[in-house]
């Protein structure tokens, strides 16, 4: 049977994948932690980690292991905190990218640190990443848009939101005055767009050739501001989603044949903590953009 402390010094190795920085981190030798993760491996009989060159990589084994320790720790100084405070202060950790923060979770955010005295870790991480830090017990929630329905068999997803994806252009631009268009209105313009590796660029490069449209593009950006912000400079028109913040003077009509982006809040299966399960809560029911539509299906869709 594992101890707790090899496995707090295991948590801390998977965390920093360098035994002199999670030494130091545990406030022990670097021989000490050695040692304590030796004897976690020959305990469970498998091994955790293996090394790539200069770099250590833990295996899926290891991944496991490591989510397991982190939330026994968390659990054990949770347990600790009810019985000397009555409640706990052990950090609740988010994953999201950086469009659902500056969109999406402002007023859920606001609401947690109002109501809770627990601290708020906020991690920036892309869909995939947010998702690894789920099943690697780094986070506790994560928050993406996801194609679909996804077969993740190890998390609890709740779709919350459903973003139709807009083009923005300038007030004075023919298509300004319309309330949805197609992609065939999108022939020969410039675009402003994600860099290619980017799933909104590999989506909308897609529709658009599967439609037989041309299009050109005006700049490669990542990141909504950063892409609405050479709109506004005039280097070309862009399609966006609909929670974005549309700068002053410029209209987004719906991009009717593109899908909704539907945004999910996540969590591993079993144990969340009552924290976490207020913040998950919070998520779901508070939204940031001011303009809400109830859908036929009980999601929120955003027109922004």
């Amino acid at each position: 049977m594992p101890n707790l402390e090899w496995l707090r010094a295991f948590a801390a190795f998977a965390e920093h994948k360098n035994f002199t920085h999670a030494a130091r981190a545990l406030h022990i030798s670097q021989p000490a932690l050695h040692a304590q993760v030796s004897k976690l491996t020959a305990n469970l009989g498998v091994p955790l980690y293996r090394r790539v060159g200069r770099l250590i990589e833990l295996t899926a084994s290891g991944v496991d292991v490591a989510c397991f320790a982190r939330e026994i720790s968390e659990r054990v100084e949770e347990f600790r905190d009810f019985l000397r405070e009555g409640t706990s202060q052990q950090p609740v950790v988010l994953a999201a990218g950086e469009g659902a923060y500056l969109y999406l979770l402002g007023p859920a955010i606001k609401a947690f640190t109002r109501e809770h005295e627990v601290p708020l870790r906020l991690l920036t991480k892309s869909r995939s990443a947010a998702i690894e830090a789920l099943r690697s017990g780094s986070a506790h929630i994560a928050v993406a848009a996801l194609d679909g329905l996804p077969a993740h068999d190890d998390l609890e997803l709740t779709r919350f939101v459903a973003v139709p994806q807009v083009l923005v252009v300038p007030s004075s631009h023919p298509l300004a005055a319309r309330n949805r268009v197609q992609l065939g209105d999108l022939a020969e313009m410039n675009l402003v767009v994600p860099p290619p590796e980017r799933e909104h660029r590999r989506v909308v490069e897609a529709a658009l050739d599967a439609a037989g449209v041309r299009w050109h593009v005006a700049v490669e950006a990542s990141g909504w501001e950063l892409i609405l912000h050479f709109v506004q400079l005039g280097l070309g028109c862009a399609v966006v989603n609909g929670c974005c913040r549309i700068p002053p003077g410029f209209a987004a009509p719906i991009v009717a044949d593109l899908p909704a982006q539907h945004y999910y809040v996540m969590h591993r299966r079993g144990y969340l903590g009552a924290s976490a399960h207020a913040l998950e809560q919070l998520i779901q029911t508070l939204t940031a953009p001011a303009a809400c539509l109830e859908s036929e299906t009980s999601e929120k869709d955003f027109f922004g």
